[in-house]
């Protein structure tokens, strides 16, 4: 459930916290000890791009992923001199089953076509599309490899000029 905070149950709040935030501490213990062995390495989270501009009715997804990005940045700094580098990408609106998902329920819900909807999100994303799914790997992947070794704590917006903040 989403929506204002008097309105999700502590479950949600718990649920919440166990899928976007706990989940990532997990995947970060369970790959230090090898990384550490290996003399470092490189993780990357993914959250979105409501970390800079939080959605109004996500408040739960809002504060779980803006405590990855927190995670993320608290950690770079602390393993950079195990040569372990975090970064975080923060999808936009990435051409994905989800979002084609998510624009058929509001063509649903609205009683126009698709096609609307989509136009809609076009207009506010500058490159006027959604990215693709390889766009959004090669920015992980770039972040991941040795290209990216003198980058550590960095957020990545994969939004096509989206997100309107100044970082």
């Amino acid at each position: 459930m989403e929506g204002p905070v008097d309105v999700n149950a502590a479950d949600d709040w718990q649920a919440a916290f166990e899928l976007n935030l706990f989940s990532a501490v997990r995947m970060i213990r369970a790959a230090l000890p090898s990384m550490r062995e290996r003399g470092g390495g490189s993780i990357l989270t993914v959250t979105s791009m409501s970390v800079k501009e939080p959605i109004d009715v996500l408040i739960l997804s809002n504060v779980m992923r803006s405590g990855v990005t927190s995670l993320v940045k608290s950690l770079s700094a602390q393993l950079a001199a195990d040569n372990i580098r975090l970064n975080n990408l923060m999808p936009g609106r990435i051409n994905t089953d989800r979002i084609r998902s998510l624009d058929n329920l509001n063509s649903e819900k609205k009683g126009i076509p698709i096609e609307q909807i989509q136009a809609a999100s076009y207009a506010q994303i500058p490159m006027g599309r959604y990215g693709t799914i390889e766009e959004f790997g090669r920015c992980g992947a770039f972040l991941l490899s040795d290209a990216a070794s003198y980058l550590t704590g960095l957020s990545l917006a994969v939004d096509g000029g989206a997100i309107k903040t100044v970082w």
